[in-house]
């Protein structure tokens, strides 16, 4: 007997999609949203942001295995023109295989639910398992980018544009089979321009890099992917305690030779910012999780552990890695690791025109308030969200006055309300921490990764 639509959501809620996640069934479009408070006129663009959504029916085991969705709000002259939400059609969503019959990759059969960027006039959606999607500024899907046929693999989720050079820095890793990660570059025309090896022993599961003016920093962290776990509608990666933990430094005129630096056991999602300091040291924010920490976490998405299961809160609900620092000395060829605080946070972020270069302000989030962290000072500030509500990824808006102040600008974060009330686009005032306004969505949104503020000029 087939299920209603909402049937197969509330069935879906009772796997891994719960809470804050929970799936939407459908696409709408809403005109002329309700603002409260005064949206800063120069806000002229759109924040988009993209996330896991499965089909009604569907059974993903993991939040990160969810088809990828959309959603986006339309800014202008001080009005929410619309809102609207959109499944990326990728081949995967349309039905094919990851694994062809021949047993190579399909790395156009993607979920593309994990991030979204623009770059030399393309708008794309990410994941890290194979290609990028391009879209239109309306949320339609254009399909695949290949950058001419050029990338023959997959592409991070978080790569890095220098502010400088208009230059996209990003790799590409392989679960399996060597080369495990490849290094490549785009020019800030769109052409890709290097592709080099980076030698590792093992399939790991690198989800970012950091840049600074000269280096490109590595990951090589102990989430390994096991062959044993494929197949098994989930992530088929596990902490292994063998495989140790280092960053590498990479000159980004020497692409392909690393200096490797030993560090403590740990896992980072997502690297806040890198710099070269007066001293040539290489300085690196990010969001460090322990070994504990990380399991906690990935049994609450759905993922493998080597231990019974925890009984613990579910992914939404909580935030386990906390704000680290590692100074790496190239001269001496050692490494210093201090923690900036003991809050559990996560989706840190800053002002995208300081990547790679000293920046003294890093924005994340907790389970329930927005925090602002300045990292010259050793000092933070939060705004908190009301109870049962749930902060997405703060992402910086520069000001159109910002006159040369790092923090002059707004963060937009999409707030979830649960299940029963529609979400809100925040408006923050990054200075000081206050609300602005709100925009009223017309529905819930659900809980996602990683969105990206789209100003006018780049379409």
């Amino acid at each position: 007997m087939s299920s209603t639509p909402q049937e197969a959501v509330e069935r879906q809620d009772r796997h891994i999609h719960v809470g804050h996640y929970s799936p939407v069934p459908d696409e709408i479009d809403g005109l002329d949203l309700e603002v409260t408070g005064i949206l800063p006129p120069d806000l002229n663009g759109r924040y988009v942001r993209t996330g896991p959504n499965p089909r009604p029916g569907d059974d993903s085991g993991h939040v990160f295995t969810g088809h990828g969705m959309l959603h986006g709000v339309r800014l202008r002259g001080g009005r929410a023109e619309w809102y609207r939400n959109r499944w990326v059609r990728t081949n995967r969503f349309a039905g094919s295989p990851f694994l062809r019959a021949d047993g190579r990759p399909d790395l156009s059969a993607v979920t593309a639910n994990t991030s979204v960027i623009s770059h030399a006039g393309k708008l794309l959606a990410l994941v890290e398992s194979g290609l990028p999607y391009e879209f239109t500024p309306e949320l339609e899907t254009v399909g695949p980018c290949d950058f001419g046929g050029r990338l023959t693999t997959a592409m991070t989720a978080h790569p890095k544009e220098d502010p400088v050079t208009g230059e996209l820095l990003f790799f590409g890793y392989s679960p399996v089979m060597p080369p495990y990660v490849t290094y490549h570059r785009l020019s800030a025309a769109g052409e890709l321009v290097e592709t080099r090896e980076i030698s590792v022993p093992a399939g790991i599961m690198m989800h970012d890099l950091a840049i600074t003016e000269n280096y490109v920093i590595w990951l090589d962290l102990p989430l390994v992917f096991d062959p044993a776990l494929f197949g098994n509608n989930s992530m088929p990666a596990r902490w292994d305690d063998a495989h140790g933990a280092r960053l590498g430094l990479m000159r980004r005129d020497q692409a392909g030779q690393v200096r490797w630096f030993d560090i403590d056991p740990c896992y980072v999602f997502h690297v806040g910012n890198a710099h070269e300091d007066a001293a040539g040291r290489v300085v690196l924010e990010a969001v460090r999780y322990s070994r504990k920490a990380f399991h906690t976490m990935w049994q609450a998405m759905g993922g493998h552990v080597d231990e019974p299961r925890a009984a613990g809160p579910r992914m939404g609900e909580f935030q386990v890695g906390t704000v680290h620092r590692w100074t790496l000395d190239p001269a001496t060829g050692t490494v210093r690791e201090q923690a900036l605080d003991d809050r559990g946070v996560e989706l840190p972020t800053l002002n995208d025109e300081l990547t790679g270069r000293h920046s003294r302000y890093l924005y994340t989030v907790t389970d329930s308030a927005i925090v602002k962290y300045d990292t010259v000072a050793g000092t933070s500030t939060s705004y908190d969200t009301p109870a049962g509500a749930a902060p997405g990824e703060a992402v910086f808006a520069p000001a159109q006055d910002a006159a040369g102040q790092e923090d002059a600008g707004y963060l937009l974060s999409m707030v979830s309300h649960g299940l029963e009330e529609a979400s809100e686009l925040l408006v923050l005032d990054a200075q000081n921490m206050t609300r602005l306004a709100s925009v009223a969505m017309p529905r819930r949104v659900p809980f996602g990764f990683h969105g990206d503020w789209m100003p006018d000029q780049q379409g």
